[in-house]
């Protein structure tokens, strides 16, 4: 459906300060899977790999910083290490994360994949 004017107008300014540069060491990346995915188009959640000593309202904090949008919560997980085999020779193991997941306000939204 295509938008009409007065909804385009309706865009939500906030008056969010600079972010800073522990900022963007407290959000590393976005976590691409088809769940994160499926969940950011209809819950209008986001899924980031955040430093191992933030906390919820550190990363509120800097997500509100970085993207200016208004951030309604904020859910935390420890993903833990996995040993994996490559055939029956290489053994590896793949590293553990801090999982962040956080919901945006409705009516606002945010582009991950920008030019």
């Amino acid at each position: 459906m295509a938008r009409t004017k007065k909804e385009e107008a309706k865009v939500i300014k906030h008056n969010f300060s600079k972010p800073t540069e522990r900022d963007f060491e407290i959000i590393k990346a976005p976590r691409i899977t088809e769940k994160s995915m499926s969940l950011m188009q209809e819950q209008n959640k986001v899924t980031l790999q955040v430093a191992e000593d933030a906390n919820k309202t550190e990363i509120r904090l800097a997500f509100q910083r970085i993207f200016q949008v208004k951030v309604t919560d904020v859910k935390i997980s420890n993903v833990k290490a996995k040993e994996t085999t490559r055939g029956t020779r290489y053994k590896g193991v793949i590293s553990g994360y801090k999982k962040a997941v956080v919901t945006i306000a409705e009516g606002e939204a945010i582009d991950l994949f920008k030019d």
